[in-house]
């Protein structure tokens, strides 16, 4: 069975056996038991990057303040170690942005502070010391300008996806106004059907955006 980010969000409907094939597979690269490893790539330095609250649960989203003022530290963190960033979102239970990143290793040691603070903070606030409330962020990294498109169309388009809202624009806690506004309507139009999502995002009505 092979190890992918996608491991984190499965393991709680794995038999015993998957998860023993699992840990065992993790033990023998010397990899974290319960997360993906981070890895650099050597073709390039634009990743998309997922963070999900443990068990998908909607911590994030305990409250609309909350929501705005994780994005505006995220966002903080994203203008001081990015070198460039094309889209963000948070939703309530994961965040994604799809950035230029130099150091990718120092920004998953500062997203990882950043959790920790938080974690502290809400757990307080909703007098739950001790919960878990992330699981570990995980990369992917571009292999193509085709991925590279879908991958920020997918960004833009995840509260949709989801069923938050109806229209990119209806979601406030994105990058989507400002995304729509650099790129221009008719340019984000080109994108959205040159690289489509295929099953994600078809419910997205471009007239009305």
């Amino acid at each position: 069975m092979p190890v992918d980010p996608n491991t984190m969000y499965r393991w709680r409907t794995w038999t015993t056996e998957q998860r023993q094939t699992i840990l065992t597979e993790r033990k023998s690269r010397k990899n974290p038991f319960h997360s993906p490893p981070h890895k650099v790539s050597e073709e390039t330095s634009l990743y998309l990057i997922t963070a999900a609250c443990f068990e998908h649960r909607s911590i994030i989203g305990f409250s609309e303040s909350r929501l705005e003022q994780f994005s505006s530290k995220l966002c903080d963190l994203l203008a001081e170690r990015c070198t460039q960033v094309f889209a963000w979102v948070v939703l309530p239970n994961h965040y994604h942005f799809l950035a230029q990143v130099s150091e990718l290793k120092l920004l998953f040691s500062e997203i990882g502070k950043l959790h920790g603070r938080k974690s502290f903070e809400w757990n307080n606030e909703e007098s739950k010391r001790g919960r878990q409330v992330w699981c570990k962020a995980a990369e992917t990294a571009m292999k193509s300008e085709g991925h590279f498109f879908a991958s920020l169309n997918y960004v833009m388009n995840n509260p949709v996806h989801h069923g938050y809202c109806s229209k990119w624009l209806d979601w406030p806690f994105s990058s989507a106004d400002e995304y729509l506004e650099k790129m221009g309507r008719e340019k984000a139009l080109y994108f959205w059907q040159r690289y489509p999502l295929n099953n994600y995002g078809q419910s997205w009505d471009p007239p009305d955006l």
